[in-house]
């Protein structure tokens, strides 16, 4: 009797499933952030061929589709895959064939560490990144007797962690043909007693860098795989790479098209004639996982090591005003190239001079209200004269929240009461009313989390300082959710494919275990990344 109960029963499922549109993945019973124009909180999604098909309640959507991947997050936070407006990936990822150097104490430290390195690889060169001589007892530029000591003959370079700055040891100022002479445009070479210290600033370093042998094609696809991991365990689904080469360019391509990469990147090209010829004059090339149509451009250097552009001298270096890295007429060269070829501009500019003489031959190009959506990236310290620049011409202040919670123990010494002018995301984003924000990774971690605590907290992982750096220019969850997905996406002329949970666009998402945008401040930086999505593909896994 049981037989002939169960066959109908069975047939009825069957109909009943076959009315209902099959999609590859589902999503029930969670908090969905869409981060779309209404900022509207969702319970239930669905997936099919890597897009959202749809997106509301559990009961509705369950009613009329069905999927052999049906996830019930029971409650669990879901938010658009995070996205860096301005990070170094493909740099960060060859820096995992390097000594790291962040967090050390102290230049002895530093020469344990690069010993250690050498001994287990033994490379042609020893190269290092992310020193930081603000961390150390003597907060002062170390030099390179104790690099000549441990490697005679060996060359040394290992990068400041702003990357813009480095130390050398005497075998690789030598290979480079540095002297206590040379001089550099845009750059500093250090001397002191007669000859180098073995610092370079700026424009300097690539007499060194340019002789350093690129890894092999083997070591690179490795590294870049182990980067992209890193980054997916954090929430990244996408980055924008400030700063990429032709051959750097290629490379993503070749392996996102075959499926190796996976991570989407908006590439700035170096404005090298090889990348102008190859690709700005073509015009844009884009894929669902890469997008090449800026130019990435320095005005100045960095705060930290003194490189910035400031309208009036350093406050503890009173002879120093910093540098600007190229000469006047390139930058009006590469403006106009962009205006041509409907390329953006996006420029590096820390100090309040290198924002002011951006702003104003940005202002030259594009003459008022328009789309361009060029860029000014990190936009450190900017003169109160200078602000509303952003606003008239719609330049788009890009920034970086965790720059704010490591600068803020040393910036006020290069500044003095000009700090009241840095780092002021709140009034930057009252510009335009969006602004996109990122990491500026190696220079910072990778940490999407630790972006977003520092943007509404404005203190550091001990808390410090009580009540916040400047907290009258700390943005809000939403704000700063916003900057991390759908505005860092209109950065990138990318807002109507992903950067929100809407229906059409690119299914990347990530579930987090506690609700960043409800539960306390200084809980965020540790909440657990449960998985990354992308085209509705797992790609992380905490399991």
């Amino acid at each position: 009797m049981k037989k002939f109960i169960l066959i109908p029963f069975l047939a009825i499922i069957i109909l009943s499933c076959s009315k209902k549109e099959r999609v590859d993945l589902i999503v029930t019973n969670a908090t969905i952030y869409t981060v779309d124009s209404e900022f509207s909180i969702a319970k239930s999604f669905a997936v099919k061929d890597g897009k959202f098909v749809v997106v509301g309640k559990s009961e509705d959507i369950l009613a009329k589709y069905h999927s052999d991947q049906l996830i019930d997050l029971n409650g669990k936070a879901v938010y658009p895959g995070f996205i860096d407006a301005h990070a170094h990936f493909y740099g960060y990822c060859m820096t995992l064939l390097q000594a790291n150097l962040r967090g050390t104490k102290s230049f002895d430290e530093i020469l344990d560490v690069i010993k250690k390195h050498d001994e287990k690889y033994n490379s042609e060169w020893v190269l290092g990144r992310s020193w930081d001589q603000n961390d150390w007892e003597v907060k002062e530029f170390p030099t390179k007797e104790k690099l000549d000591e441990s490697f005679p003959n060996k060359p040394v370079y290992l990068k400041r962690v702003d990357g813009h700055a480095a130390i050398a040891n005497s075998k690789a100022l030598q290979l480079a043909g540095i002297t206590a002479e040379t001089e550099v445009e845009g750059g500093k070479v250090y001397v002191e007693n007669g000859e180098p210290t073995g610092v370079l600033i700026d424009n300097a370093m690539s007499l060194v860098s340019k002789l350093i042998p690129k890894p092999d094609k083997e070591s690179t696809i490795r590294a870049l795989k182990q980067g992209e991991r890193n980054c997916f365990e954090l929430g990244l689904t996408s980055v924008s790479d400030a700063g990429l080469y032709k051959t750097q360019v290629l490379m993503l391509d070749s392996l996102q098209q075959i499926g190796e990469v996976k991570m989407r990147v908006y590439a700035m090209l170096e404005p090298t004639n090889e990348n102008i010829d190859h690709f700005v004059k073509k015009g844009i090339y884009k894929t669902d996982y890469l997008n090449v149509r800026s130019i990435k451009l320095y005005a100045d250097g960095a705060l930290g090591s003194r490189g910035a552009s400031l309208i009036e001298p350093y406050s503890d270096d009173p002879g120093n005003k910093g540098l600007i890295i190229e000469p006047i007429g390139f930058y009006h060269d590469m403006c106009k190239l962009a205006i041509e070829n409907n390329y953006q501009i996006n420029t590096h500019c820390i100090g309040d001079y290198g924002n002011r003489l951006m702003l104003d031959i940005y202002s030259e190009y594009l003459k008022g209200p328009n789309d361009k959506r060029w860029r000014i990236e990190h936009a450190q310290v900017v003169h109160p004269d200078d602000i509303n620049k952003f606003g008239d011409f719609n330049i788009v202040p890009s920034i970086q929240s965790t720059h704010c919670t490591s600068d803020m123990y040393w910036a006020d010494e290069r500044l003095g009461d000009r700090i009241k002018n840095a780092y002021i995301y709140k009034v930057l984003l009252d510009q335009n009313g969006w602004i996109p924000n990122g990491t500026d990774f190696p220079v910072e971690k990778i940490d999407p989390r630790l972006t977003f605590y520092a943007s509404v907290a404005r203190k550091d992982l001990e808390g410090y300082p009580d009540g916040g750096f400047q907290i009258e220019n700390a943005l809000t969850r939403e704000e700063t959710l916003k900057s991390m997905t759908i505005w860092a996406a209109k950065a990138a002329f990318e807002e109507n494919e992903k950067g929100s949970i809407e229906v059409g666009k690119m299914a990347d998402f990530i579930v987090l275990e506690e609700d960043i945008m409800e539960i306390e401040l200084d809980k965020i930086p540790g909440v657990k990344i449960l998985n990354t999505y992308s085209s509705g593909e797992l790609i992380w896994n905490s399991n």
